[in-house]
């Protein structure tokens, strides 16, 4: 049996069903290449009472551990939701294909936590990624995602890659934007789902040199309904 098991945002947030399923594995992996967890890692271990086995990327693309899964009990623990990213979507169609036994034990993730900033979640459109820039490499795709949202007035959700931290996160916003985009406050949720959890809704210059730990996002708001500016005024915090 293969198990997909979410861990959710913070450190015991796993499900019951997801530490069930970790106490009948013969094997435990950790997928740890798609975000910057909000721990460290090793504490999983501590938290569950288990012996767990880090993948990168390339490990986890070639899926060497679905095959163990035809004769084994294998977990594959993900951060925040499971099926949130493609290649774990992937996985699940590769088992069916060869007839692998599996179950799928989701979690909360982003996508449920930024609805503590107040923002209503049929409100949001298209969700952007933000790639690290390198010298000859400066994709802005995640710009014309928020100019198409705007035009329809929706909220943009701006996931951060891993390995780019808050400073670099703003320059490229700022410099992709440019005078095509004009941002005014803007709001940077950092850590949510955790007791360090934090919520900034303020002006771009207010965030330069500003401490804002990872994983964080962006969200471009778009026409405030009252409600969403009465809560997030409430729940904002000062920089």
């Amino acid at each position: 049996m293969f198990y997909l098991v979410g861990l959710g945002l913070d450190i015991e947030s796993i499900s019951v069903e997801g530490i069930e399923a970790c106490l009948r594995a013969d094997k435990i992996y950790l997928e740890n290449y798609t975000v910057n967890f909000p721990y460290d890692v090793h504490r999983i271990e501590g938290v569950l009472k288990i012996k767990v086995i880090p993948l990168t990327r390339l490990l986890v693309e070639r899926e060497d551990f679905l095959d163990e899964a035809k004769k084994k009990n294998i977990v594959l623990l993900v951060y925040g939701s499971p099926l949130t990213a493609t290649t774990h979507i992937s996985l699940i169609q590769k088992a069916i294909q060869e007839g692998i036994e599996y179950r799928v034990f989701h979690n909360a993730s982003i996508f449920e936590a930024i609805g503590e900033s107040g923002l209503q979640i049929y409100k949001f459109g298209k969700i952007a990624s933000m790639p690290k820039w390198e010298k000859n490499f400066k994709p802005k795709s995640f710009r014309d995602i928020v100019k198409f949202n705007q035009a329809i007035k929706a909220h943009t959700l701006i996931l951060v890659d891993i390995g780019i931290n808050f400073s670099d996160a703003l320059k490229f916003l700022v410099k992709a934007c440019g005078k095509k985009i004009k941002l005014e406050k803007i709001i940077v949720c950092s850590q949510l789902g955790t007791k360090k959890s934090k919520i900034y809704y303020t002006d771009i210059e207010s965030l330069y040199g500003a401490e804002v730990y990872e994983p964080f996002c962006f969200v471009i708001p778009s026409e405030l309904h009252f409600l969403e500016q009465e809560v997030l005024d409430a729940v904002k915090e000062k920089i």
